[in-house]
């Protein structure tokens, strides 16, 4: 009986046949994977398949179906485990980007994906050319729905609050990839002249704004737009080169968890960006004001000076 206690006791769930784990793992989120694989050696084999992850990067971005070879292809540098590593959690602050070099990429891919109380709605993958001198130095934006052949998916009567995004970019040179939306909107905004409604969402990264805009028709409720933008903390807009830049940075650098905490600090942030954008604006104004007022003061100075001059002569 003793000897039958002690065996029980030893009894794990390694001792389990590995096709039935490798089932039960296969049924587990990618946190919940990522938590088993650090158990034992032989967890973090089985929770290493390949396949096993290109399911779960499907199911949680179903727009990579539209660029199969990302993930299929065995000469492909992006491996589903890292891809779902990168854009699953947020990226942290890209504060050292300006010191990195520009990245070597001929293409940037973005996933695009919006959500509807977690169903999703719609799905794009846009491919962008970053090798020529007019992406390098024009301002960066990638539309992922453009508005003169807008999408035929309606949002759901007074729930553009609730839509929810994720625009993940991938570089396939490097394999890596960085979710630049802050999942939820972070404001929700009318079109001063349209009156579309426009639901905004934005992450801040090396002092730099990632705003992506979903802009929903207000006579049909249609999604009409979906762009991606950068700025800077002037509020100018940041050139491909630069934004090439911030990308390597938030690529490179950790990950934070607990994603409904960082979707706040993500609001948060983005809050502290647009007042410190407006103070700095408020005072830039303040500036040009004080150097009006020097400047016609030396003038008023100098036609005085003229004027009696010429009266006393």
């Amino acid at each position: 009986m003793v000897a039958q206690n002690m065996a029980r006791r030893s009894t794990t769930v390694e001792d389990l046949p590995a096709d039935v784990l490798a089932c039960a793992l296969r049924r587990l989120d990618g946190p919940s994977l990522a938590a088993a694989s650090c158990a034992t050696a032989g967890l973090r084999a089985l929770a290493a398949d390949p396949e096993t992850w290109r399911a779960l990067c499907h199911a949680r971005w179903p727009s990579l179906a539209a660029r199969p070879d990302l993930l299929l292809s065995s000469s492909s540098a992006v491996s589903p485990q890292r891809l779902f590593a990168d854009a699953f959690p947020f990226p942290c602050d890209a504060s050292s980007a300006e010191l990195l070099p520009v990245p070597v990429t001929s293409e940037l891919v973005s996933a695009v994906d919006v959500y509807h109380r977690g169903e999703p709605l719609l799905s794009r993958v846009v491919e962008t050319s970053t090798s020529s001198s007019w992406f390098l130095t024009s301002p960066f934006c990638v539309d992922a729905v453009e508005c003169k052949s807008h999408a035929a998916v309606a949002v759901p009567a007074h729930a553009p609050a609730e839509l929810e995004l994720s625009w993940v970019v991938i570089d396939p040179s490097s394999g890596r990839a960085v979710n630049v939306s802050s999942r939820r909107p972070v404001a929700v905004d009318r079109h001063w002249y349209t009156g579309d409604t426009l639901v905004r969402y934005a992450v801040v990264l090396g002092g730099c704004k990632f705003e992506a805009t979903v802009t929903c028709s207000q006579e049909t409720g249609h999604v009409r737009e979906i762009s991606l933008t950068v700025e800077d903390a002037d509020g100018a807009a940041v050139s491909g080169e630069g934004t090439l830049r911030l990308l390597a940075a938030a690529m490179a650098g950790p990950r934070k968890g607990a994603e409904e905490e960082q979707v706040e600090t993500a609001k948060r942030r983005y809050e502290d960006f647009v007042r410190s954008k407006r103070g700095r604006k408020e005072s830039k104004a303040r500036k040009e004001v004080l150097v009006d007022l020097c400047c016609s003061a030396v003038s008023a100075v100098a036609v005085l000076s003229f004027i009696a001059t010429v009266v006393l002569r």
